[in-house]
């Protein structure tokens, strides 16, 4: 093991929203694991504008453990963006992301480790015996069933939060709201190469989740994001373009029907299929001159979030040592 001036191979990304009393167990366990790798290694923590003592256990934990960092955001932003810091600042050419909640057993992470090493760019973990209440586990599986039908991956556990990656896989990763859910997903539709592994999962040590079933619902709403955007991202004249033209086509098919019947000698002006036809002729070309717009804005704008603005510091061994 080389000195701390060196970049570390591995890092490990946790989020932690209020997580005090579940760092002192899980951090030393990580530290522990890592250690026996051989692999240089940072341990980042995403304190993601926790109310709880959780700053001043990460400073006192960082203080003993020099591999420990702490990432501190402004607000509580969500996990979505509180990955999305920790996998901007990680410096290891695999980061690993991990729940601090206790649940995720460090001891799965040479296995993941593993996975990578066989050319894998993404491994997603598995609970198979999961140990929450049966009101999560239901709907979860649902869930993973539609997702693993919509997107063309089949995965048992798209929502876990242990999954090791390859840096290069993170590079146009783009996290906001709770899309933190669907980074398999993602990550698949731009083409990288994703496995999954079974893990030990423990029930949960301390607290109660952060998140309730109204999760599921935005989840919904999640996936059509997702497949809108991994579909048509890059060229959304093909969605809005073709809406566009097939109420288009279907106004015109009417207006000729209308037309016909005109030629037959029947009056057709106070006909309201007259005023449907005509409508959706005009809706059409509006939303196909829209789909239009959103492609030159595309082209223009660049949407990618700029969380790094949203960090207030991130603290080290050496800047505690040198306070």
């Amino acid at each position: 093991m080389s000195d701390l001036g060196s970049v570390p191979e591995v890092s490990i990304v946790i989020p932690a929203y209020n997580e005090c009393e579940s760092l002192p167990d899980l951090l030393p366990q990580v530290n522990d694991v890592l250690s026996k790798t051989g692999k240089e290694y940072e341990i980042l923590v995403i304190n993601d504008g926790s109310t709880d003592n959780t700053n001043q256990i990460c400073r006192e934990i960082i203080r003993e453990c020099p591999r420990v960092k702490m990432i501190e955001m402004l607000t509580n932003s969500g996990k979505a963006l509180a990955l999305q810091a920790g996998f901007q600042t990680a410096k290891g050419d695999i980061v690993i992301s991990m729940d601090a909640d206790l649940q995720d057993d460090p001891v799965e992470i040479p296995r993941l480790l593993e996975q990578l090493e066989k050319g894998y760019d993404v491994v997603v973990g598995w609970k198979k015996k999961r140990k929450d209440p049966l009101e999560k586990t239901l709907p979860s599986r649902l869930f993973n069933k539609v997702t693993s039908m919509m997107v063309g991956l089949n995965l048992h556990d798209y929502n876990c939060g242990f999954k090791a990656y390859k840096r290069y896989a993170l590079r146009g990763l783009n996290l906001y709201g709770d899309l933190h859910r669907y980074i398999p997903a993602i990550l698949f539709k731009q083409g990288f190469k994703i496995t999954e592994i079974a893990i030990e999962h423990h029930p949960r040590k301390f607290g109660k989740s952060k998140y309730g079933l109204e999760r599921y619902a935005r989840g919904f709403l999640d996936l059509i994001t997702i497949l809108f955007l991994t579909n048509f991202k890059t060229r959304p004249l093909h969605l809005i373009g073709g809406i566009g033209m097939l109420f288009f086509s279907v106004g015109v098919l009417i207006d000729l029907y209308l037309v016909g019947l005109w030629f037959g000698g029947q009056t057709i002006g106070d006909r309201p299929l007259l005023t449907l036809g005509t409508l959706l002729i005009i809706v059409g070309v509006q939303t196909i001159l829209n789909g239009l717009l959103a492609e030159m804005l595309n082209s223009m704008l660049s949407t990618r979030t700029d969380v790094l603005s949203r960090i207030r510091q991130v603290v080290s061994h050496q800047d505690l040592n040198e306070s």
